[in-house]
């Protein structure tokens, strides 16, 4: 549980006193996320101290939940939309157009379209096509090239979907001044869930040769685009959260120079540690009388909310009623009908060997890839329901 000082001599606060009020207070007969707005605002400030004068565009796929965005606005929060619903909902709160990027690589064109019309300059690409649908729906709009990521260290990288290389990227940038866009920079983004600061080192040196190269070769560049990687707690120690900021941003000036605008895309690092899951579980079985592991069941799985286990890559932590009894080992798995529905088997989870069936989980620093990765209703079971406090 993630806990903070008051002072040198202070004893440990509970951060998520809230949640666990609420969560203790009230019944659910189903998964639900709860979330506590305020702490969202807490990591903003922190997270801001740290990032200096680079500006937050708020990744909104991480939770789009409207009291987030609410409360992000009124923080003077920038947002970074993927898609026209994104972009509409931080108008709809207020957002400034010249606050929010449309910076999906992939977008269609019906789309752009719209969003330029409400006041949206700024742009992502990472091909012809691209840069060609945005000087048409578009006309004069700032834009940035994405690049490709290879060497990463998260836990959740983003491989080769996303982004160019080194001489797509230079050749792009005169492509959209041949198309009569602005093409003010870069992106990049290091991975999701980047534990360590210093992890940003290796991606950053090869990023910097690409900014320096395109500047020799007479691009006036004013945008470098950070794009996310700041990490939640999830059972491996990770910095906090100014400190981890300020670490990054010491990298970034030390490679890339002073540069006029820098853009920071936190999703996962903004919301994740606001937001606890109240499960419940279902049935405790073995397999056969040899089966080493208990299979643990809950009414939550990867296809109504904990998408990012696939791989096993997020470790989410589980506390029960029955925490302080002995524990062992167990293969988690979700509610569905499909065998893909399994959380950890690779790695095993601890927990205690007194788990019974109805018993309350909660599913801590769950704010972030949650809500938005639940299904419709894939075997009748309904989408995680959300409260925010």
């Amino acid at each position: 549980m993630t806990v903070e000082l008051a002072s040198a001599d202070a004893q440990p606060i509970n951060v998520h006193a809230r949640l666990d009020a609420y969560c203790a207070a009230n019944t659910f007969d189903q998964p639900t996320l709860v979330l506590d707005v305020d702490l969202v605002e807490q990591q903003y400030h922190a997270l801001k101290e740290g990032l200096g004068y680079a500006d937050i565009h708020y990744a909104v796929k991480a939770n789009p939940a409207e009291e987030i965005i609410a409360r992000l606005v009124k923080l003077g929060s920038h947002f970074d939309a993927a898609s026209k619903a994104e972009v509409a909902l931080c108008l709809k709160h207020g957002a400034d157009p010249a606050h929010v990027s449309f910076g999906n690589t992939v977008k269609r064109s019906s789309d752009i379209a719209w969003a330029h019309a409400q006041g949206i300059t700024l742009f992502s690409a990472d091909a012809e096509q691209e840069l060609e649908k945005i000087a048409i729906s578009a006309p004069g709009a700032q834009v940035y090239i994405r690049l490709i990521v290879e060497i990463s260290q998260a836990d959740w990288p983003l491989s080769r979907k996303f982004g160019c290389d080194s001489a797509t990227a230079i050749r792009l940038l005169s492509y959209a001044k041949s198309l009569g866009l602005d093409p003010i920079g870069f992106s990049f983004h290091v991975g999701s869930q980047t534990r360590k600061a210093a992890m940003w080192g290796p991606s950053l040196d090869a990023l910097a040769e690409i900014w320096h190269a395109a500047k020799a070769a007479g691009h006036e560049l004013t945008l470098l685009n950070i794009g996310g990687g700041f990490p939640a707690f999830y059972g491996e120690t990770i910095e906090a959260p100014t400190d981890y900021a300020s670490a990054v941003m010491e990298q970034i000036i030390s490679r890339f120079g002073k540069v006029p605008r820098i853009m920071a895309e936190p999703g996962r690092g903004l919301v994740a540690e606001a937001g606890v899951i109240v499960s419940e579980v279902l049935l405790v079985s073995r397999k056969s009388d040899r089966d080493m592991h208990r299979w643990v069941y809950l009414d939550i799985g990867r296809f109504s909310g904990l998408a990012e286990t696939e791989g096993e890559a997020i470790r989410y932590q589980f506390e029960t009623p029955r925490d302080g009894d002995p524990v062992g080992p167990c293969i988690m798995a979700g509610p569905s009908c499909d065998s893909a529905d399994v959380l950890y088997e690779k790695r095993p989870m601890l927990l205690p060997i007194s788990l019974r069936a109805g018993d309350r989980v909660l599913i801590r620093n769950t704010g972030a890839y949650t809500s938005t990765y639940s299904s419709v209703c894939f075997n009748g079971f309904p989408p995680l329901a959300v409260v925010v406090i």
